[in-house]
C-alpha cells in the first residue's frame, strides 16, 4: 500500500508540475547575447555623450532592473531626449517580450534618439513618437504596466493623472529628477514637490525615492 501512495503522490507531483510549468516558463527572461553584446558596445561608445537632458548611466540601469524584476511588458516614457533612458528600456523589454511608446516634442532631439535606437539595435522594440505629450498621453489607451516621466517638471502631476488609470495594478510609476524637501527636482520645475507631495499621499500607491542618481521616484501601483 505504502508502494502505491508513494507511486500516486509522483504521478500527482508531475501533474502538478506539468500544470504550472506554462506559467513559470512565461516568466522566463528571453536571451538574445547578440543584442546584449551589440547594446553594451553602442553604451560604451556614448558613454560621454549623453548631455541633451538624458539620465545618468546610474539611472538608465535602475529603470532597465525594474522592468526585469516585474517582468514589465507595456512601457510608456515621457520625455525621450536623444535616447539614453529609452535604450536601457527597450533593452529590458527585448527580453520580457514587451514595447515601449517613447514621446518627445522636440524634433532635433527625436530624430537623434531614432538612429540612436536603430544603431543600438533596438529599433523593434520602441514606437518613437514626435509629439506634444501633455496631448498625446492623454489619448493613449494604455493599458501600461510601466512608465518612465521626464518631460516638463511642471507638469509631472498632470501626466501622472492622465495615465494613472492606464495604468495596470502592479505597474509602476518613475519619475525622474525629484529629490524630497528641494522644492523642486535637481533640475528646478516648481511642479515637482508639488508632485511629490501628493503621490506620496495615494493610499493605493506605495512609493519610495531613489537618490542614488538623479532622483528617481518609484511608484507601484497596489491597488484601483
Amino acid at each position: 500500500m505504502r508502494k502505491i501512495l508513494h507511486v500516486s503522490s509522483f504521478v500527482l507531483l508531475l501533474l502538478a508540475t506539468a500544470f504550472i510549468s506554462p506559467e513559470l516558463e512565461a516568466q522566463n527572461l528571453k536571451e538574445n547575447p547578440e543584442l546584449d553584446q551589440k547594446v553594451e558596445k553602442f553604451l560604451a561608445s556614448k558613454s560621454s555623450q549623453w548631455y541633451d537632458m538624458n539620465v545618468p548611466t546610474r539611472d538608465g540601469k535602475l529603470l532597465y532592473d525594474l522592468i526585469l524584476k516585474g517582468h514589465y511588458k507595456s512601457a510608456l516614457e515621457i520625455g525621450t531626449s536623444t535616447g539614453h533612458s529609452g535604450i536601457y528600456i527597450a533593452w529590458a523589454l527585448s527580453k520580457t517580450g514587451g514595447k515601449l511608446i517613447t514621446i518627445d516634442i522636440d524634433e532635433s532631439r527625436h530624430k537623434e534618439a531614432v538612429q540612436n535606437f536603430k544603431e543600438a539595435g533596438l529599433s523593434e522594440y520602441i514606437d518613437a513618437r514626435l509629439a506634444d505629450a501633455h496631448i498625446l498621453v492623454k489619448e493613449l489607451d494604455g493599458p501600461f504596466d510601466f512608465v518612465f516621466s521626464d518631460a516638463d517638471k511642471g507638469w509631472y502631476k498632470n501626466y501622472f493623472l492622465d495615465v494613472d488609470p492606464k495604468l495596470k495594478v502592479g505597474g509602476c510609476y518613475t519619475t525622474h529628477n525629484i529629490s524630497d524637501g528641494s522644492g523642486g527636482g535637481r533640475r528646478g520645475g516648481g511642479g515637482s514637490q508639488e508632485y511629490l507631495n501628493y503621490v506620496k499621499s495615494l493610499e493605493n500607491y506605495e512609493t519610495t525615492l531613489n537618490s542614488a542618481g538623479g532622483g528617481v521616484l518609484i511608484s507601484y501601483k497596489r491597488a484601483e
